[in-house]
């Protein structure tokens, strides 16, 4: 792949897309195995520093690196010196004394990984910095939409819900548009603003429109603590106009598959009888998670 960190999926060619997801296929059969670990990484230090809490990508990462047998350490930055007023800068530079060749972050405030990136030698993996990106989110996604439809390329994707504040959002819409799909963003107005209409991209404020003949449905987490301020009536008037029902998802293809990068508001974007549903891919997805982060630190590792 010829990189050195991953911050963006705008920084990343079809090419380096498609490599990922190559090299993940590869993992994944490593996850099969009675023995889940490969010393392709043996030496090697990953540090997984969260500024924000996020146990699932957190474990996920964990899990990646040690089936790479490197060495794993987790920040808590609730108990380190950043709380006490150490700048994050400093943070970073302390994490990179120890040694570490890999470091993931994830931040509140857009940015911060490529500030990073600027400053210590260590390669930055992006878990998802603000409102800016979840790079690795969208490749795993990727990896589990051609994995269930054996290509991207020429299908229609629906992302649904609030794409204004979805870092998952826009990681997906770059990376799908690359691997040749066309996309529908579907939710309110006020979380779909038109700026994200563009030549692969459709925007439908109807479920029932937008969700016509689509191979994928791709829910969106809806952050309950912005309910009020006003970007939707209620939860339950969001889920009477934006949920993802049984007799919506029968607008869909005979063969779509529904997914949502967790956790989710049952109830709230999604309901139960189709999360639990025969449709549903979401387990699949933090599976794939894991050989798809595999494949990131081995190919940034220079192991390609």
């Amino acid at each position: 792949m010829g990189k050195r960190h991953l911050l963006s999926i705008k920084d990343l060619s079809r090419e380096d897309i498609t490599l990922i997801l190559d090299t993940a296929e590869g993992f994944k059969d490593v996850l099969k195995r009675d023995i889940k670990k490969v010393p392709t990484l043996r030496g090697k230090t990953v540090v997984n520093l969260f500024f924000e809490p996020s146990t699932r990508t957190r474990t996920s990462f964990e899990l990646a690196a040690k089936r790479l047998s490197t060495d794993v350490i987790n920040f808590s930055v609730s108990t380190s010196a950043v709380v006490k007023g150490e700048s994050l800068i400093d943070t970073a530079l302390t994490i990179q004394a120890l040694g570490a060749d890999f470091v993931v972050v994830r931040h509140s405030s857009s940015g911060v990984p490529h500030l990073l990136a600027d400053k210590i030698n260590a390669s930055i993996i992006n878990a998802g910095d603000g409102i800016n990106e979840h790079p690795t989110q969208a490749l795993l996604d990727a990896f589990t939409i051609r994995e269930k439809k054996g290509r991207v390329e020429g299908l229609t994707i629906a992302i649904v819900g609030d794409i204004l504040h979805s870092r998952v959002a826009r990681s997906n819409i770059p990376c799908l548009t690359k691997l040749g799909a066309r996309v529908r963003l579907i939710g309110p107005p006020t979380l779909v603003p038109d700026e994200f209409r563009a030549d692969q991209v459709e925007i439908h404020y109807s479920m029932e429109e937008g969700l016509r003949d689509v191979d994928v449905v791709m829910m969106l987490r809806i952050q309950l603590e912005r309910q009020d301020r006003g970007f939707f009536p209620t939860v339950n008037e969001y889920f009477r106009l934006w949920g993802l029902t049984s007799e919506r998802i029968a607008l869909a293809r005979d063969d779509a598959i529904v997914m949502h990068p967790g956790p989710m508001n049952r109830g709230v974007e999604i309901d139960s009888a189709v999360a639990d549903s025969s449709r549903s891919v979401i387990l699949e997805q933090v599976t794939n998670g894991i050989a798809v982060r595999m494949a990131v630190l081995y190919l940034l590792g220079g192991k390609a």
